[in-house]
Protein backbone atom coordinates (compact mmCIF):
# COMPACT_ATOMS: atom_id res chain seq x y z
CA UNK A 1 0.00 0.00 0.00
CA UNK A 2 2.90 2.35 0.91
CA UNK A 3 4.52 1.80 -2.67
CA UNK A 4 0.75 3.28 -4.13
CA UNK A 5 0.63 6.05 -1.94
CA UNK A 6 2.58 8.74 -3.94
CA UNK A 7 0.83 7.91 -6.73
CA UNK A 8 -2.41 8.32 -5.05
CA UNK A 9 -1.21 11.26 -3.66
CA UNK A 10 0.15 12.81 -7.21
CA UNK A 11 -3.81 11.57 -8.87
CA UNK A 12 -5.25 13.47 -6.04
CA UNK A 13 -3.00 16.68 -6.65
CA UNK A 14 -4.11 16.67 -10.35
CA UNK A 15 -7.45 15.43 -9.67
CA UNK A 16 -7.83 18.76 -7.80
CA UNK A 17 -5.71 20.95 -9.93
CA UNK A 18 -7.94 19.65 -12.93
CA UNK A 19 -11.16 19.95 -10.97
CA UNK A 20 -10.33 23.89 -10.16
CA UNK A 21 -9.36 24.97 -13.92
CA UNK A 22 -12.61 23.18 -15.05
CA UNK A 23 -14.58 25.23 -12.42
CA UNK A 24 -12.24 28.11 -13.30
CA UNK A 25 -12.67 27.82 -16.98
CA UNK A 26 -16.67 27.97 -16.80
CA UNK A 27 -16.52 30.89 -14.43
CA UNK A 28 -14.33 32.78 -16.80
CA UNK A 29 -16.32 31.75 -20.18
CA UNK A 30 -19.93 32.89 -17.94
CA UNK A 31 -18.23 36.49 -17.72
CA UNK A 32 -16.36 36.16 -21.18
CA UNK A 33 -19.73 35.89 -22.78
CA UNK A 34 -21.43 38.59 -21.24
CA UNK A 35 -18.56 40.83 -22.15
CA UNK A 36 -19.15 39.63 -25.49
CA UNK A 37 -23.11 39.74 -25.15
CA UNK A 38 -22.59 43.64 -24.20
CA UNK A 39 -19.99 44.30 -27.00
CA UNK A 40 -22.97 43.20 -29.46
CA UNK A 41 -25.55 45.78 -28.02
CA UNK A 42 -22.95 48.49 -28.49
CA UNK A 43 -22.22 47.49 -32.15
CA UNK A 44 -25.84 47.53 -32.50
CA UNK A 45 -26.22 50.81 -31.15
CA UNK A 46 -23.55 52.16 -33.49
CA UNK A 47 -24.81 50.36 -36.75
CA UNK A 48 -28.50 51.92 -35.85
CA UNK A 49 -26.86 55.39 -36.26
CA UNK A 50 -24.52 53.95 -39.18
CA UNK A 51 -28.31 53.56 -40.65
CA UNK A 52 -29.64 56.84 -39.42
CA UNK A 53 -27.24 58.64 -41.55
CA UNK A 54 -27.89 58.37 -45.02
CA UNK A 55 -31.61 59.28 -44.88
CA UNK A 56 -30.19 62.61 -42.76
CA UNK A 57 -27.86 63.00 -45.32
CA UNK A 58 -30.79 62.66 -48.38
CA UNK A 59 -33.44 64.52 -46.53
CA UNK A 60 -30.76 67.66 -46.37
CA UNK A 61 -29.73 67.49 -50.03
CA UNK A 62 -32.94 68.96 -50.95
CA UNK A 63 -32.23 71.81 -48.64
CA UNK A 64 -28.70 72.07 -48.65
CA UNK A 65 -27.40 72.11 -52.21
CA UNK A 66 -24.12 74.52 -51.55
CA UNK A 67 -23.23 72.14 -47.96
CA UNK A 68 -21.65 69.17 -50.27
CA UNK A 69 -18.48 69.39 -48.61
CA UNK A 70 -20.21 68.76 -45.07
CA UNK A 71 -22.42 66.08 -46.29
CA UNK A 72 -19.81 63.78 -48.16
CA UNK A 73 -17.37 64.20 -44.84
CA UNK A 74 -20.32 62.78 -42.79
CA UNK A 75 -20.88 60.00 -45.48
CA UNK A 76 -16.79 59.45 -45.78
CA UNK A 77 -16.70 58.85 -41.90
CA UNK A 78 -19.52 56.73 -41.71
CA UNK A 79 -17.93 54.50 -44.57
CA UNK A 80 -14.54 54.66 -42.43
CA UNK A 81 -16.30 53.76 -39.23
CA UNK A 82 -18.79 50.79 -40.56
CA UNK A 83 -15.73 49.11 -42.17
CA UNK A 84 -13.52 48.45 -38.90
CA UNK A 85 -14.03 45.02 -37.17
CA UNK A 86 -13.64 44.32 -34.10
CA UNK A 87 -13.41 40.27 -32.78
CA UNK A 88 -15.64 40.63 -29.65
CA UNK A 89 -13.56 37.13 -28.52
CA UNK A 90 -10.52 39.24 -28.71
CA UNK A 91 -10.65 42.72 -27.75
CA UNK A 92 -7.41 44.78 -28.01
CA UNK A 93 -6.67 48.12 -27.04
CA UNK A 94 -5.45 48.33 -29.99
CA UNK A 95 -8.63 47.30 -31.61
CA UNK A 96 -10.70 49.25 -29.07
CA UNK A 97 -9.05 52.66 -29.88
CA UNK A 98 -9.27 52.27 -33.45
CA UNK A 99 -12.99 51.58 -33.48
CA UNK A 100 -13.41 54.71 -31.12
CA UNK A 101 -11.41 56.66 -33.21
CA UNK A 102 -13.08 55.96 -36.29
CA UNK A 103 -16.59 56.23 -34.41
CA UNK A 104 -15.40 60.07 -32.73
CA UNK A 105 -14.67 60.75 -36.67
CA UNK A 106 -18.37 60.40 -36.94
CA UNK A 107 -19.52 62.00 -34.25
CA UNK A 108 -17.69 65.09 -34.87
CA UNK A 109 -18.81 65.37 -38.89
CA UNK A 110 -22.47 65.18 -37.42
CA UNK A 111 -21.99 67.92 -34.91
CA UNK A 112 -20.52 69.84 -37.77
CA UNK A 113 -23.38 68.95 -39.97
CA UNK A 114 -26.17 69.74 -37.61
CA UNK A 115 -24.02 73.18 -36.87
CA UNK A 116 -24.47 74.22 -40.95
CA UNK A 117 -28.04 72.82 -40.89
CA UNK A 118 -29.05 75.69 -38.19
CA UNK A 119 -28.60 78.25 -40.81
CA UNK A 120 -31.52 76.52 -42.78
CA UNK A 121 -34.94 77.20 -41.11
CA UNK A 122 -36.73 75.05 -43.55
CA UNK A 123 -34.88 72.10 -43.08
CA UNK A 124 -35.49 72.44 -39.01
CA UNK A 125 -38.65 72.89 -39.87
CA UNK A 126 -39.12 69.40 -41.94
CA UNK A 127 -40.90 66.93 -39.85
CA UNK A 128 -39.17 63.89 -40.92
CA UNK A 129 -35.46 65.65 -40.75
CA UNK A 130 -36.84 66.92 -36.99
CA UNK A 131 -37.99 62.94 -36.32
CA UNK A 132 -34.71 61.65 -37.64
CA UNK A 133 -32.36 63.91 -35.73
CA UNK A 134 -34.61 62.98 -32.42
CA UNK A 135 -33.91 59.66 -33.08
CA UNK A 136 -30.13 60.53 -33.50
CA UNK A 137 -30.18 62.11 -30.25
CA UNK A 138 -31.78 59.06 -28.91
CA UNK A 139 -29.56 56.84 -30.48
CA UNK A 140 -26.40 59.13 -29.08
CA UNK A 141 -27.96 58.21 -25.49
CA UNK A 142 -28.08 54.73 -26.27
CA UNK A 143 -24.77 54.57 -27.33
CA UNK A 144 -23.18 55.97 -23.98
CA UNK A 145 -25.57 54.06 -21.98
CA UNK A 146 -24.07 50.62 -23.74
CA UNK A 147 -20.69 51.39 -23.88
CA UNK A 148 -20.93 52.02 -19.88
CA UNK A 149 -22.22 48.36 -19.53
CA UNK A 150 -19.99 47.00 -21.99
CA UNK A 151 -17.01 48.52 -19.55
CA UNK A 152 -18.53 47.14 -16.33
CA UNK A 153 -18.78 43.94 -17.81
CA UNK A 154 -15.39 44.27 -19.23
CA UNK A 155 -14.67 44.99 -15.40
CA UNK A 156 -15.87 42.70 -14.13
CA UNK A 157 -14.02 40.30 -16.61
CA UNK A 158 -10.60 41.76 -15.77
CA UNK A 159 -11.03 41.70 -11.96
CA UNK A 160 -11.63 38.39 -12.31
CA UNK A 161 -8.47 37.41 -14.42
CA UNK A 162 -6.19 39.61 -12.33
CA UNK A 163 -7.18 38.36 -9.26
CA UNK A 164 -4.66 35.63 -7.41
CA UNK A 165 -4.46 32.98 -8.27
CA UNK A 166 -7.02 32.54 -11.45
CA UNK A 167 -4.10 35.00 -13.05
CA UNK A 168 -1.76 31.89 -13.03
CA UNK A 169 -4.17 29.86 -14.85
CA UNK A 170 -5.85 32.78 -17.16
CA UNK A 171 -3.95 32.87 -19.89
CA UNK A 172 -3.24 29.13 -20.21
CA UNK A 173 -7.03 28.65 -20.50
CA UNK A 174 -7.10 31.68 -23.16
CA UNK A 175 -8.18 34.30 -21.27
CA UNK A 176 -6.89 37.94 -21.45
CA UNK A 177 -7.98 41.22 -20.18
CA UNK A 178 -10.45 43.25 -22.35
CA UNK A 179 -9.81 46.70 -22.96
CA UNK A 180 -12.11 49.59 -22.08
CA UNK A 181 -14.25 52.23 -23.65
CA UNK A 182 -12.20 55.78 -22.91
CA UNK A 183 -14.15 59.32 -22.25
CA UNK A 184 -13.64 60.97 -26.00
CA UNK A 185 -11.92 63.76 -26.04
CA UNK A 186 -13.78 66.83 -24.65
CA UNK A 187 -16.39 64.60 -23.25
CA UNK A 188 -15.75 66.78 -20.01
CA UNK A 189 -17.24 69.69 -21.75
CA UNK A 190 -21.06 71.09 -22.59
CA UNK A 191 -22.05 69.67 -25.88
CA UNK A 192 -21.77 72.60 -28.51
CA UNK A 193 -24.40 71.35 -30.70
CA UNK A 194 -28.13 70.50 -29.61
CA UNK A 195 -29.31 67.48 -31.18
CA UNK A 196 -33.24 69.29 -29.87
CA UNK A 197 -34.97 69.95 -33.38
CA UNK A 198 -38.12 69.71 -31.78
CA UNK A 199 -38.02 72.80 -30.34
CA UNK A 200 -37.03 75.77 -32.58
CA UNK A 201 -37.28 79.06 -31.64
CA UNK A 202 -37.12 80.32 -35.38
Amino acid sequence: MKKWLPIIIILGVIFIIGAYMANLNNRLVVLDEKATAQWGNVESSYQRRADLIPNIVNTAKGYAEFEQETLIAVTEARSKATSINVDPSNITPEQLAQFQQAQAGVTSALSRLLAVFERYPDLKANENFKELINELERTENRINVERNRFNEQARLFNTEVKQFPTKLFAGILGFDEKAYFKADAGSENAPEVDFDFGNDKN
